[in-house]
């Protein structure tokens, strides 16, 4: 029996359960590419002694990662979505053959852009679930294919992780390959043949992007409250580990990365917030990711404890999930036309954020310690928040 067939699947213009499923799974498959090196960077550092091009393997590949949102994700308005998501997955595992048979770290630096720019099919994938959803299905559709993302971002480190020490850093890219190829098969499988839904040419669509931005108020709002939200959720990850190696703790890198494990909540905040979305609007739910954040901030400041630790990224996690896939409902109802463009403006805000975030943490940990960083957390929070209640009495009855 094909699992994949019409009526598992929903018709060929519905989201059926088994398709959303194989949607959250390739998703997961594919962005969790940007991690697999950084567990396994001192393998590669010691293969490739004396190459100082090997510490920039983790930064090349999330430049590649940035340059596949610019210019990549805008073609999902204007081709064939289906084999645009099938040709990046090929696209991905060449990348992942590359990076296994790379002889130098230079060349592995290549690689390393390029699996970052094929990885951004994820974010082809969800507004294509966006797309195929029922406008008061959506949030639930972005929630589970969100919490694919988020799965594979939790999983790739503790794989690579493994794989790397019981075999070779080389043979988690030649694990990665087969991977994408099997994302390839799903999607093949899965997605339904949807004519382009805009005829613009490629330098049409990367202009049109200053002009979503200015046509749609949504969009920067959604936009500023999500990067400062994931600033202020990278400003905590960049600095745990120096926190936790401080005298207070004594503890190494290897217990900051099980925190990790501990955002596995955030898989199940994901869906269903889109759910508390798709019931009660998405702008109070973005309200509640903002209040979720500010709370967490609070705890990680005042409690200095690895309890407190632990509470503050559970409702950390939580509160950046929730906005980010109640924001996500609400740009993909904006223009169903410009959904992939749209993303790209959004995504792409959110991953600078992210950057900043990580940058200020550090110049403020140099000077500041914990509290400086809980105290410019705190203070990215309120930022989206206030950003958000500003437009609060504008929006609030323009998206059901």
């Amino acid at each position: 029996m094909n699992l994949f067939n019409e009526k598992c699947l929903g018709s060929r213009s519905e989201l059926g359960r088994l398709r959303l499923y194989a949607m959250a799974v390739a998703s997961g498959i594919a962005v969790a590419n940007i991690y697999y090196n950084q567990p396994i960077l001192g393998l590669i550092e010691a293969e490739f002694s004396g190459q100082s091009a090997t510490a920039v393997v983790p930064t090349a590949t999330q430049l590649g990662y940035a340059l596949g949102l610019f210019l990549l994700l805008p073609l999902g308005d204007i081709v064939q979505r289906r084999r645009l998501i099938i040709g990046q997955f090929f696209a991905l595992a060449a990348a992942s053959v590359l990076a296994a048979v790379a002889p130098t770290a230079a060349l592995l630096v290549a690689a390393s852009i390029l699996l970052g720019a094929s990885a951004t099919v994820a974010q082809q994938i969800v507004p294509m679930a966006a797309a195929l959803a029922s406008p008061e299905r959506r949030g639930v559709a972005i929630g589970t294919v969100m919490a694919g993302v988020l799965s594979g971002i939790l999983l790739s480190r503790t794989v690579s992780g493994f794989v790397g020490e019981h075999l070779s850093w080389r043979d988690m890219f030649w694990v990665s390959a087969p991977l994408a190829l099997v994302g390839a098969a799903m999607m093949y499988m899965a997605l339904p043949d949807l004519s382009p839904v805009s005829r613009l040419s490629y330098p049409a669509a990367l202009r049109s992007l200053l002009e979503l931005w200015r046509r749609h108020p949504y969009l920067r709002t959604a936009s500023i409250v999500q990067a400062t939200h994931f600033a202020s959720f990278t400003a905590f990850w960049t600095i745990l580990a120096l926190y936790l190696a401080t005298p207070q703790f004594n503890l190494g890198a290897d217990v900051a990365g099980l925190f990790g494990i501990v955002g596995a909540v955030g898989v199940l905040a994901a869906p269903l917030a889109g759910r508390i979305a798709d019931r009660r609007g998405p702008h109070s739910v973005v309200g509640l990711g903002a209040v979720l954040t500010l709370v967490a901030w609070g705890v990680l400041g005042f409690w200095a404890s690895i309890p407190g630790i632990l509470i503050g990224v559970v409702v950390l996690d939580v509160g950046i999930q929730v906005a980010l896939i109640s924001n996500q409902h609400i740009i993909y109802a904006l223009d169903a036309q410009a959904r992939s463009r749209i993303n790209t403006i959004f995504m792409t805000s959110m991953f600078l954020g992210g950057t900043a975030g990580s940058a200020l943490a550090v110049a403020v940990w140099s000077f500041g310690a914990w509290s400086g960083v809980s105290l410019l957390g705190f203070a990215l929070a309120s930022v989206a928040l206030g950003t958000m209640l500003r437009r609060s009495d504008r929006v609030a009855h323009c998206f059901p």
